[in-house]
């Protein structure tokens, strides 16, 4: 169990940090939010950490070093040259990769942190809908339900539910409603609208949004996907920056931990230039 300093729970958390643009942004910006936030606990996607795609051991150490504690995954997580960092020891309890897929793959996607003498169980799933490598990787529904009754000590509960469709996630959001603390989902990129507590105090939102060049599509030079929509192909050869106008997505979340129960929910969003 890796333990923190404070028993109140208070969270930060943000989407998919796309590439060094974004890893850059959220040092710039983790600062001032962690002196008006005061979190206990800083959650990141990380799958595209290492230029938008995979996970390196300095990229990772990057976001450490800038105040995130844990990092999740989602389908990019085992791309790279770094994926064996996910079943070393210093890196298990650290960097997560998708729960659902199956246990022959590298590193884990469950982290139990205690919070001021509070289990909190962080949990990493990918969805199947749409989604590459979805066949893949055991339903959702069914693998939060096995992991929870596999961890009844956790008192509070958190989802990075990593997927592309927005039915999917909002229909997952309610069936863990007061079961989950909080929900939130990644991989698209684009910050949704429905940040609200489901009752009977599940926090959620369909995704964060992204960390990473805002100027751009989804986190890449605009010129090479402008180009493959209007000829109607597939995207070749797109570009990320290394620097530039940068998003940074995220979400703080206040959980009862006599409850489990979320009590408050924001969506935050800041732009700089790195």
């Amino acid at each position: 169990m890796v333990r923190l300093r404070s028993p109140q729970v208070e969270i930060l958390v943000f989407g998919d940090v796309m590439g060094r643009v974004g890893r850059r942004a959220l040092a710039v910006v983790l600062p001032a939010w962690k002196k008006k936030y005061a979190p206990d606990l800083i959650i990141a996607n990380g799958e595209n950490l290492a230029h938008g795609k995979g996970i390196t051991e300095s990229t990772a150490q990057e976001l450490f070093d800038a105040g995130v504690q844990l990092l999740t995954g989602g389908n990019h997580t085992f791309e790279g040259h770094g994926v064996m960092m996910l079943a070393h020891p210093l890196w298990r309890d650290r960097v997560l990769r998708p729960a659902n897929f199956s246990d022959d793959r590298p590193g884990k996607g469950i982290v139990v942190v205690d919070v001021g003498g509070t289990p909190v169980l962080v949990v990493n799933l990918l969805c199947q809908v749409k989604m590459r490598d979805g066949e893949l990787v055991a339903n959702p529904f069914t693998a939060f339900d096995r992991i929870v009754a596999e961890h009844p000590e956790a008192k509070i509960v958190l989802v990075d539910l990593h997927g592309e469709i927005t039915s999917e996630r909002v229909g997952f959001g309610w069936y863990v409603a007061g079961r989950a603390s909080a929900v939130w989902g990644t991989h698209t990129h684009v910050s949704t609208a429905d940040t609200r507590i489901l009752p009977p105090g599940t926090a959620y939102q369909t995704d964060v949004g992204m960390t990473g060049f805002a100027d751009g599509v989804i986190g890449i030079e605009k010129a090479a996907p402008l180009a493959a929509f209007r000829a109607g192909e597939q995207l070749h050869g797109a570009e990320m920056p290394e620097s530039g106008y940068a998003v940074v997505n995220g979400l703080h979340i206040t959980v009862d931990p006599a409850t489990g129960h979320a009590t408050h929910i924001e969506r935050l969003q800041e732009y700089v230039t790195v």
